[in-house]
């Protein structure tokens, strides 16, 4: 398992500013969906498959998916 300082560097990593802005508004609502999307980010990193940072509209895109 990732400790959470390994966790906050890898999100700094594929997340912009605005990014992390939301899913820390979204932590402060819904602590298990934050959660939930941050694990599911790290893993999306770990494979591979994120090439490039994840922008608040990505962001949005994803949650609204996470969402149906």
């Amino acid at each position: 398992m990732i400790d959470e300082r390994k966790k906050r560097e890898i999100l700094v990593q594929i997340l912009t500013k605005e990014a992390r802005e939301r899913l820390g508004r979204i932590k402060l609502v819904k602590p298990e969906l934050a959660e939930q999307i941050e694990n599911q980010l790290i893993a999306l990193y770990l494979q591979g498959r994120i090439k490039e940072k994840i922008n608040d509209e990505k962001l949005k895109s994803l949650l609204r998916m996470l969402m149906k």
